[in-house]
């Protein structure tokens, strides 16, 4: 199977751009068209406030305003074209960011959706999901998961630190 269309999604954090990163060396490699998809919640500032008090740290999972979305696609196209992919377009839809990434994925008939795997070693990404664990159950193509973040339960030798 020769890939044609890839899609990446991005929330502007250092993991999502990871998995830009990724999707766009591949993309370059095959001289294919790679869509960068973010996700966001169309909210005023006082919603905005209001949702980082009472959810908190989930909160940073989401993109809340167009302003959000839109600086996170620049750093997402700027990562892209430094990797080398060529034909990069930028998409923001509204909502679940899972969802986003299936329903551009249909649209664009896509062959590859490539995610981080943020959230899914995670207390909330087990109790409420996670984007790549939706995006891997419902994908109607590839899924390529990258290891964006270190996972929770340590390295092969049993030592949680990170530093060590």
């Amino acid at each position: 199977m020769r890939y044609r269309t890839i899609i990446v999604g991005t929330d502007g954090s250092e993991s999502a751009l990871t998995a830009v990163d990724q999707a766009a060396e591949i993309a370059a490699a095959l001289s294919v068209r790679l869509v960068v998809v973010c996700a966001y919640h169309p909210l005023t500032a006082k919603e905005q406030s209001y949702l980082a008090a009472v959810v908190g740290p989930i909160s940073m999972y989401q993109v809340a305003g167009t302003d959000a979305a839109k600086e996170a696609l620049a750093s997402a196209r700027e990562r892209a074209a430094a990797a080398g992919a060529a034909d990069v377009v930028a998409t923001m839809v509204k909502g679940d960011p899972g969802q986003a990434l299936l329903t551009v994925a249909r649209q664009e008939s896509a062959d590859l959706i490539v995610v981080g795997n943020r959230g899914i070693n995670t207390l909330s990404g087990r109790l409420l999901g996670s984007v790549p664990s939706d995006v891997t159950q419902r994908a109607p193509c590839d899924v390529l998961v990258v290891h964006t973040v270190e996972g929770g339960t340590g390295d092969a030798g049993g030592n949680d630190d990170p530093g060590a």
